[in-house]
């Protein structure tokens, strides 16, 4: 079956991108694409100028791509401490003192815990070590999808905050949402996405304001 239809986006270096649609409108298969683990009939993935179509998954992470994915998808019966170092587990025989230190530093709860079950943590707290983990590989672009599903809304305001300190790092993020009015609030600019093809794309300030938002957005 065909998913997407002819697209193409590009991710600056150090943006903060969302793409939004509604839902089986392509946005989870666009990131699967670019990490690798869907490879496209036709098209190409470019990393800084580079073809890495053919790329298997572990090679695109190690040049420097990272995914926070949806539900999270932690390893339940490992630590937290585990989670985390699995996320630098191709950078072998490398000092993660640093790595440690940032990530505890955004998410000082899972310096509380490092020795708990992944999978015994609240959905807030999963989402946090989801993002530690994709971190831990010191990524200069870092795809997410959906990071506030699950949330309530207290900590999907937080979630965001964390994602815009990540950014100003001059890390490169493309985020899938749903949320459209929060990503649009600080993403610079954004995609919309319906049944596979972009049909709206721009700053994300002027998307806010562009009346088509709501059509486009949910396929009408």
């Amino acid at each position: 079956m065909r998913i997407l239809e002819g697209i193409s986006l590009r991710v600056n270096e150090g943006e903060l991108v969302c793409l939004l649609g509604g839902n089986a409108s392509g946005k989870s298969t666009t990131l699967k694409t670019i990490l690798g683990i869907v490879r496209p009939r036709s098209g190409r993935v470019l990393l800084d100028g580079q073809d890495v179509t053919n790329w298997p998954v572990p090679r695109r992470i190690a040049t420097g791509m990272a995914i926070v994915p949806e539900n999270r998808r932690l390893f339940g019966q490992l630590t937290v401490r585990e989670n985390l170092e699995l996320g630098a587990v191709l950078r072998r025989g490398k000092s993660l003192v640093e790595d440690f230190d940032r990530v505890h530093e955004l998410f000082p709860r899972l310096l509380e815990r490092p020795n708990q079950l992944a999978g015994t943590l609240s959905g807030g707290e999963q989402q946090m070590v989801a993002m530690g983990r994709a971190l831990m590989s010191r990524p200069r672009l870092l795809l997410m999808d959906e990071p506030s599903m699950g949330l309530s809304p207290a900590l999907v305001l937080q979630n965001f905050q964390i994602i815009k300190t990540i950014h100003a790092t001059g890390v490169a993020v493309l985020m899938v949402e749903q949320n459209a009015t929060m990503a649009l609030s600080v993403a610079d600019r954004g995609y919309v996405l319906s049944t596979g093809e972009i049909v709206l794309e721009g700053r994300a300030a002027d998307l806010l304001q562009d009346e088509n938002l709501k059509r486009a957005y949910l396929g009408r």
